[in-house]
């Protein structure tokens, strides 16, 4: 498949805004990545969708790094929690997107459309009754950094996202971390973690009938202005308040479920 001239703008676009937002919330960028190529480039088959897994995966990476480096100067990044969520996260992560490779493309659009929701809805309930702002006592034994990462590396890799959606959440609740410190942290796992997972989806998109090479054409398209968008989003992270970010991806992503799930055409 070769994209039009104007499909690579707005695939370019989609890179912008999945980079600005996942800088943001340290969600690695394919929850805007694989709605935004559905909506614009289409499906012409249903092993597309493992296509558009394979770019995605591959770009979280290029989203991650440059929040990642500025999180790390703000002094946000546990990096002595990172060993255990960085071994935990990648094993399942492999497991994941072998797991994925068992079902066709339309079962894991619809799939990522549900969780998409759940998050929604999660975050929805967040901002309706957030959290008291209290300082809660730390929990980073090795078992719950080993589920957090676990959890999130094999959602990661059954639905092509970075991990990152699951991993703050479960950085927060199992570990007591507080909130930028989970998102900078999650970034930084997601630097290492992007390329395990995207090289395993990669290397297995022949099993679908679909070729890496357009895979890595659409990754190189979106990466540029996701690395602008990634830089533009740690820095937002310092400087916007958390309800407003809230409220925008969710609106956002209850939109690209419903187009995922078949809802809206």
């Amino acid at each position: 498949m070769t994209p039009t001239t104007l499909q690579i703008l707005e695939v370019m676009g989609i890179g912008l805004v999945a980079g600005t937002l996942g800088g943001l919330a340290g969600v690695g960028g394919s929850m805007i990545i694989l709605p935004g190529l559905h909506f614009f480039i289409g499906e012409p088959r249903s092993s597309t969708h493992h296509l558009y897994m394979a770019a995605a995966m591959a770009v979280n990476f290029a989203v991650s790094l440059p929040a990642a480096l500025r999180h790390h100067r703000n002094g946000l990044v546990r990096v002595d929690l990172l060993p255990t969520l960085l071994i935990s996260t990648a094993l399942l992560m492999l497991v994941g997107v072998a797991s994925s490779n068992l079902l066709d493309g339309t079962s894991l659009r619809v799939g990522l459309a549900v969780f998409l929701l759940g998050y929604c809805l999660y975050n929805l309930f967040r901002i309706i009754k957030p959290r008291p702002k209290v300082d809660l006592p730390e929990y980073t034994s090795i078992p719950r950094l080993a589920v957090s990462g676990g959890a999130t590396g094999f959602v990661g890799g059954m639905l092509g996202l970075g991990g990152g959606v699951l991993q703050v959440p479960a950085l927060q609740i199992l570990c007591g971390l507080r909130l930028k410190q989970s998102i900078a942290t999650s970034s930084a796992v997601i630097c290492v973690t992007a390329i395990i997972g995207a090289s395993a989806k990669l290397a297995t998109l022949h099993v679908h009938g679909e070729r890496w090479q357009e895979a890595l054409m659409f990754a190189a398209i979106l990466a540029p202005t996701a690395v602008i968008g990634g830089t533009i989003g740690a820095w937002l992270t310092h400087r916007l308040p958390v309800r407003y970010v809230r409220v925008a991806m969710v609106f956002l992503l209850l939109f690209a479920a419903a187009r995922l799930g078949g809802i809206m055409r």
